[in-house]
């Protein structure tokens, strides 16, 4: 088989911009949001994910120099395999599959859980079951049709976040009167319990949760193979990557920190819809309602897509069998979309089992996947830039560049790595590390055996030639 760099380019601009906030915008945001809310109080969590939307942004800024140079399918293993070692280079890629299914899980099962508004009695599974064929249909046909059904959820997403934030700033100043408050709100959520009334170790032990909140915006990076102009329309991307995360991320936990108390934050209902019911404008909550259900299903669109990419790309390299990189006359890798679409079983489990509960295991495990690839990405670029002058090239070379060289770099790879040791003393969430942990090392142990029964392979094959 041909070995490809890319699969057909058929993404515009537009769509580009549209799929990394499709990735982005999903329970992080309208969910799990309000567990950061109750863990670390209102001002926590809007340092918390201030913090959160600079390590992404140093991130992006190391991401745009590898993908606008090496501009591949499923770019992360490659960067990791060239720059780092080939056993990392399988890691990451595994491991920034492992993260898109278990986030897809947990999309299918907050997407059940929000149909619980509306059908109180059908069980969570349902859904989640009438959501996996929804998604599998939508990405097994033209790469176009997907990038163009995600671009316009994508637009319903933000329309939706825009309005929220506009009606709930009104709420805070008391032009919108709010259940029960007899005055303007404004912002007496932030001090009236002290400013960090979970201690200021609240705010470090739900890093991770945020993490995973913005987990997503790296897609751009998967898309390089599949865009048109690549050198143009990442780096466009990527500068307006910042301010949507702190308009979208920071604008929209300022209200709910706002008209929440923290007490009363949760993973049980999207904060969204409770703002909404307590202003009592008529309908808006069930409006709210099919927004957090159409944005969760945009991420999970984008999770199978992305997931499916990483998984064509390792067949590809020739890492996992070849097979899995064959495409249908559309130029869809489908037996790596099936594949990749099996996190949707995590789904249905964690539906059946606890649902309020196992989400929270499958975030926090997400999370952690996606900072360590995060921690890959960031020591690719110091590695890539030193290589790349050390090799007689000039700086001015390169069609896009990391700003503050090596500073962004080195920060985008000692804060993730921090975020990854202070969910330790999180008791909810420590058991991410024990899952993770053993994944990354099985990871590494599963390359060297596959390395070992090849060259045995290959030995044995010579010996039945010499006879």
């Amino acid at each position: 088989m041909t070995k490809k760099t890319h699969l057909a380019r058929e993404m515009s601009a537009r769509h580009i911009q549209m799929i990394a906030l499709g990735g982005v915008i999903g329970t992080g945001l309208f969910l799990s949001s309000g567990y950061t809310i109750h863990q670390a109080g209102p001002l926590g969590t809007v340092i918390a994910y201030l913090i959160g939307a600079l390590i992404v942004y140093a991130v992006m800024l190391c991401l745009g120099e590898l993908s606008v140079a090496m501009p591949y399918t499923g770019a992360f293993h490659v960067y990791a395999k060239k720059l780092i070692g080939p056993a990392t280079g399988f890691t990451v890629a595994i491991l920034y599959w492992l993260t898109w299914t278990i986030a897809m899980g947990s999309e299918f099962t907050a997407a059940g859980l929000i149909m619980k508004r509306w059908f109180p009695h059908v069980p969570v599974w349902w859904w989640s079951l009438l959501f996996i064929i929804i998604i599998l249909l939508s990405n097994i046909f033209t790469v176009k049709a997907f990038a163009e059904s995600e671009f316009w959820l994508a637009v319903i997403k933000v329309l939706a976040i825009c309005s929220f934030i506009l009606l709930g700033t009104l709420a805070i100043i008391g032009i919108i009167p709010v259940h029960g408050y007899q005055h303007a709100p404004l912002l007496t959520n932030f001090t009236k319990d002290g400013l960090f009334p979970s201690g200021f170790s609240g705010l470090f032990m739900t890093m991770l949760t945020v993490n995973f909140a913005f987990s997503g915006t790296e897609l751009i990076a998967i898309t390089a193979g599949e865009t048109k102009q690549p050198e143009k329309t990442l780096p466009a991307a990527i500068h307006t990557t910042l301010w949507r995360l702190i308009i979208f991320f920071v604008g929209s936990m300022i209200v709910m920190a706002s008209l929440i108390p923290y007490q009363k934050a949760g993973v049980t209902q999207s904060p969204f819809v409770y703002v909404f019911s307590q202003m009592g404008i008529p309908y808006a909550a069930d409006l709210m309602n099919f927004v957090v259900l159409t944005a969760i299903i945009s991420a999970a669109n984008s999770g199978l897509y992305a997931s499916t990419r990483m998984l064509w790309s390792l067949a590809n390299e020739g890492t996992i069998p070849s097979v899995i990189a064959k495409t249908n006359k559309r130029g869809i890798p489908v037996l790596a979309l099936l594949l990749s679409m099996l996190g949707g079983v995590l789904a249905l489990l964690s539906s059946i089992y606890a649902a309020g509960t196992v989400y929270l295991v499958l975030v926090s495990v997400s999370g952690l996947a996606v900072v360590f690839v995060w921690i890959a990405i960031s020591l690719c670029e110091l590695i890539f830039r030193r290589r790349f002058l050390a090799a007689g090239h000039q700086v001015s070379e390169l069609k896009y560049r990391t700003p503050w060289y090596p500073i962004v770099p080195w920060f985008a790879f000692i804060a993730s790595s921090l975020s990854c040791i202070l969910i330790w003393f999180d008791p909810q969430q420590r058991i991410a590390l024990y899952c993770t942990v053993p994944f990354v090392l099985a990871c590494y142990a599963a390359y060297y055996l596959q390395v070992l029964w090849r060259k045995y392979i290959a030995k044995k094959k010579v010996s039945v030639v010499v006879k």
